[in-house]
């Protein structure tokens, strides 16, 4: 039985394991921190239980996939809910709220944005389309120049929309720039500005629409502890607090792992799924790799980061699951974090208001609030010492203005920050980037860092920091080709791949903009 070594118990490094120990492998899993999930794991603080990632599960499909692939059925070991209205976004001078009732979207888009009647519908019609050519290449192995010859690739090379910005793409559909900063707003969890991001990524907020925003009861958090537990049904080992030194290295061939408390594990394959830049940084000794060394490494384009605030509050508000309050000078806010690399003073803000789905979050008449503001990475030179407060104060100010308040503070019991800075030293995230290296298309596809990884034998990568790419269900995407290279070159069989979800768009009739009694839009098959 062959040996496979995992570095890192993160979403990616969980469900690689499950899948090779499913196909019958000697599967472990060496975790540096005391507990599973990497930055997808629970925060406890007293009686209150965060995400300290993640927060919005989206492609349930492929999260579905994986479990199946190991002959079991996600729902057995979590519990799922379906955000209806998914999140709301909050401009400066209007609010809409997201949802997959297309017929909803289209009564606050005619009512918000006069002048964008049909535009809806036109960007879920094309852009499913996009998707449908886009999807397979997400889902197939970059290894080799070559890749980029497959006909899926080649099909989809239009879809890339090379030249195009984000913003450009959504100005085909949308007039006004609010609106298309409705549709855009992900771009900045690549790393880049929608000014700047290709216009390819205007599928993140189709996917969204088309197949939803799923919330976990606990927590996304509870996703990778089921994960944790289908691993050791199949007979894997999760080893927490081993933390891994070094990759054994014989001329390019890794034979295995040196852990931090001296003991030497021999494997036949190892998988690393820490973070990409920093992984390559220190497990490896200094003149092994060529093309990642931390010369090399410091060159490439990283996310941004971001500045976290959970606070335990003894209050409910009134207030939807998700909410993100755009900057006045969205613009101006996206370039200091991604290009100025300077703090705002007018920054955007995510909070998450859990408890208003998820009652197991927080005691009785007590409330969760995650509040997540992206920030510059580390390459900024920002002092998180002496900013820290003050930035602290920034964000509670102007989240007790958005909510009403006199002061936040004088109903908060509990509180944890993770700035930039906690983010590298503590987490071990390169540069605080908090979702890994930037998707520039210089950056993607066999650009990327590969899941074969191409500058030493019989080590594979998995996560944000390899192809695809970052955001959890891409991830679970990488985990499931790096388990396929490795299984292709065994000569075993492989993991199979479903085609995309079936959604069919239907168009309401428009009659005085009174659609409340037109069939739902959208119908999953």
């Amino acid at each position: 039985m062959k040996k496979i070594a995992v570095v890192g118990a993160g979403p990616g490094g969980l469900a690689v394991a499950m899948l090779m120990a499913h196909k019958g492998y000697d599967v472990t899993i060496y975790e540096k921190q005391a507990y599973v999930g990497g930055r997808t794991s629970e925060i406890k603080i007293g009686e209150y239980k965060f995400d300290m990632g993640p927060t919005f599960l989206n492609m349930l499909y492929i999260a579905e996939e994986i479990f199946e692939l190991t002959g079991r059925n996600i729902n057995d070991y979590v519990d799922l809910i379906d955000l209806n209205p998914m999140y709301q976004l909050i401009f400066h001078d209007k609010k809409i709220n997201m949802t997959r009732d297309a017929n909803e979207m289209i009564r606050q888009i005619d009512e918000l944005f006069p002048g964008n009647e049909g535009s809806y519908e036109r960007y879920m019609e094309r852009t499913q389309k996009k998707l449908e050519v886009l999807a397979p290449v997400l889902q197939a192995p970059m290894n080799r120049m070559t890749d980029l010859l497959n006909p899926k690739v080649l099909k989809a090379a239009g879809e890339l929309e090379i030249g195009n910005s984000l913003v450009d793409t959504l100005s085909k559909f949308y007039k006004d720039e609010d609106l298309q900063l409705a549709f855009t707003f992900q771009a900045k969890y690549l790393g880049m500005s929608p000014w700047e991001s290709p216009g390819a990524f205007s599928i993140l907020s189709y996917i969204e629409h088309a197949f939803g925003v799923y919330h976990i009861k606990g927590g996304i958090n509870k996703l990778t502890d089921a994960m944790a537990k289908v691993v050791t049904e199949l007979g894997g080992k999760i080893h927490l607090n081993s933390g891994v030194k070094k990759l054994k290295v014989s001329g390019k061939k890794v034979t295995g792992l040196l852990l931090e408390d001296g003991q030497e594990i021999v494997a036949d394959e190892v998988i690393i799924n820490g973070d990409f830049a920093n992984a390559m940084t220190k497990l490896v000794e200094p003149g092994v790799l060529k093309k990642y060394t931390p010369e090399k490494l410091e060159k490439k384009q990283y996310s941004c980061s971001t500045f976290m605030l959970y606070l335990g509050v003894n209050k409910r508000f009134d207030l939807p699951h998700h909410t993100i309050w755009f900057a006045k000078d969205y613009r101006k806010n996206v370039e200091e974090i991604t290009k100025t690399k300077l703090l705002s003073e007018d920054p955007s803000i995510y909070i998450q208001n859990a408890v208003v789905t998820d009652d197991t979050v927080a005691p009785d008449g007590k409330s969760t609030l995650y509040i997540l503001v992206p920030v510059p990475n580390n390459t900024s030179g920002i002092d998180w010492s002496k900013i820290t407060a003050p930035f602290k104060d920034l964000i509670l100010n102007m989240v007790s203005d958005k909510l009403g308040i006199t002061d936040i503070r004088e109903y908060i019991e509990e509180e944890r920050i993770i700035s930039p800075a906690d983010w590298e030293r503590d987490i071990h995230v390169y540069k605080g980037a908090t979702f890994n290296l930037g998707h520039q298309l210089s950056q993607m596809l066999v650009f990327r860092p590969r899941n074969k990884f191409e500058e030493l034998d019989h080590c594979w990568l998995v996560g944000g920091g390899t192809h695809p790419g970052s955001g959890l269900p891409i991830i679970l995407e990488s985990a499931r080709i790096t388990a396929n290279g490795i299984l292709k070159e065994h000569k075993q069989p492989l993991h199979p791949v479903k085609p995309l979800p079936k959604v069919e768009h239907y168009k309401p009739v428009r009659k005085d903009k009174d659609l409340a009694h037109q069939p739902a839009a959208i119908h999953m098959n």
